[in-house]
C-alpha cells in the first residue's frame, strides 16, 4: 500500500536535505527556501540540535518536515514526538523502519544496491532512497536499479543538483533530494540570500519540467 505522503513528494520532485553544522543557519536556510516556494523540508539530525529545530518547524502552518540522518530507533521516536513526517536514514535500519511505520510516518531507509534495495523493502521502506547516487552511478543506476523493482519509490540523494535531476527524474526517480548544491552554507554564512533563493527557484522548475 502506497503511503499517503508520497503523491505529494512526487509532485513536489524535490526535497531539499538541510544540513549546515548550526541550527541558526539551518533555520536561516528553511526561511529562504519556504520564501522561494518550498514546503517540504528534511532536517538532517547531523545539525546540532536538529530536533527543537523540527519541531519548531513542524508547528508552521503549510509545512512538511522530515527528519534525515536518523542513527536509531531513540532517535527515530524522538523525531516523530516533535512532528516529522517522515525519517531517513543514510543505510537500512528495520527498527527505524517500523517506528516509522507504526506513527504512519513514512519510512525511507537508504541503499544502493539490488540486495541492500531488497532489504530495505523486505523492511517495510514506503520509499527507498538511493544513497549516494552519484558515485553509485548517476541516473544510469536508477535506471538499472527501476528495471528490477519498478514498483519501488527511489529517491536519489548526494551529488544531485537543479541540472542532473531531470535525468534522475527520466531514469525512474519518484522524487530527488538535493542537499549541499541547494543549501550551501557557505552562501548562508554570507547572508547571500538571492543565491540561495535562486537555487530554489532553478529546483522548483522541475516541478514544470
Amino acid at each position: 500500500m502506497t503511503h499517503p505522503l508520497i503523491p505529494e513528494l512526487r509532485r513536489a520532485r524535490v526535497v531539499p536535505v538541510v544540513r549546515t553544522s548550526t541550527a541558526a543557519l539551518a533555520a536561516t536556510a528553511c526561511a529562504w527556501l519556504r520564501e522561494a516556494g518550498m514546503g517540504i523540508l528534511e532536517i538532517t539530525l547531523t545539525i546540532p540540535d536538529a530536533v527543537p529545530l523540527i519541531r519548531e518547524l513542524a508547528a508552521e502552518p503549510g509545512l512538511l518536515i522530515g527528519a534525515g540522518t536518523v542513527p536509531d530507533a531513540r532517535a527515530a521516536e524522538a523525531c516523530l514526538a516533535a512532528g516529522a513526517k517522515f525519517l531517513v536514514t543514510p543505510w537500512t535500519d528495520p527498527e527505524v523502519i517500523r517506528i516509522a511505520r507504526a506513527a504512519d510516518a513514512c519510512a525511507m531507509p537508504g541503499a544502493m544496491t539490488p540486495t541492500e534495495i531488497r532489504a530495505a523493502l523486505a523492511a517495510g521502506a514506503d520509499v527507498v532512497k538511493i544513497f549516494p547516487a552519484s558515485s553509485a552511478g548517476g541516473p544510469a543506476h536508477i535506471k538499472a536499479v527501476k528495471a528490477v523493482f519498478p514498483e519501488a519509490v527511489f529517491c536519489p540523494t548526494g551529488g544531485v543538483d537543479a541540472t542532473n535531476a531531470p535525468d534522475y527524474l527520466a531514469a525512474g526517480a519518484a522524487f530527488v533530494g538535493i542537499g549541499g548544491k541547494l543549501v550551501d552554507e557557505h552562501r548562508i554564512k554570507a547572508g547571500d540570500r538571492a543565491a540561495i533563493e535562486k537555487a530554489a527557484r532553478d529546483a522548483l522548475g522541475l516541478m514544470q519540467a
